[in-house]
């Protein structure tokens, strides 16, 4: 199997070269860019199986990467950023960044998140229950095998975090699941009190499955305590 290819956009020389040197010490193949007008050259010259991309960079920022690389693919993101207020990754996590570190990071957390998208961006094993490979939930249809969702038969585009997140819930419905259950089940062990991860996931899932998000038929919150998908 070919070694994943991982395109690392940052305008700080010095934490690209660091962040570059340990992923190709660890086998991955590493391409930089130095700026977002470059990061997106690069994204669009070749296949790549992951984004690391910082929020404030000059010619584009990481937003926008961010924002014209989900027009088009569902490529794994993580971004980087000096700042760790809630505003910047809300925005991030709204426009389909997968996961945010924040700087300075160490080595360990930072291929700790690699592993974790990673492994969220390979094919998802099916549902145990052949029974249940397609379900119907009103207006809504999951196809666990095939990783589809259809609302009123057209076909909702989403990224495979979201499909996770809906199918780990629409495989329990009516079962409320804990936010630390949920957050490990669907991003990886290494996840557990990242509570605003669910809950823009959740946001964006209502926008694109429910007919109306501010009263949700389907994504039920339980204030304090979890989520759980009503049939």
């Amino acid at each position: 199997m070919s070694a994943s290819t991982i395109l690392v956009a940052d305008d700080e020389q010095a934490l690209r070269e660091f962040v570059a040197r340990n992923l190709r010490a660890r086998g991955f193949a590493v391409i930089e860019a130095g700026n977002g007008l470059e990061a997106m050259a690069e994204f669009n010259a070749q296949k790549i199986d992951l984004l690391i991309v910082d929020l404030m960079m000059p010619r584009m920022d990481g937003l926008e990467v961010v924002r014209r690389v989900r027009e088009k693919v569902i490529t794994p993101i993580i971004v980087l950023s000096a700042l760790d207020a809630d505003r910047d990754k809300l925005a991030a996590f709204d426009l389909g960044a997968d996961d945010y570190l924040t700087k300075p990071f160490s080595v360990e957390e930072l291929m700790a998140r690699v592993r974790a998208v990673l492994r969220r961006a390979q094919v998802m094993p099916p549902p145990g229950n052949a029974s249940s490979r397609i379900r119907k939930f009103g207006e809504l249809e999951v196809d666990f095998d095939a990783h589809i969702v259809r609302r009123r038969g057209a076909e909702v585009r989403l990224t495979r975090t979201e499909f996770a997140l809906l199918a780990e819930l629409a495989l329990h419905p009516n079962k409320v699941i804990l936010q630390r259950a949920l957050l490990q089940r669907v991003w990886g062990a290494e996840y557990g009190d990242e509570s605003e991860y669910l809950r823009v996931y959740i946001g964006r899932l209502r926008r694109k499955i429910e007919d109306d998000p501010t009263t949700p038929r389907h994504l039920i919150t339980e204030p304090g305590v979890g989520y759980r998908f009503a049939e």
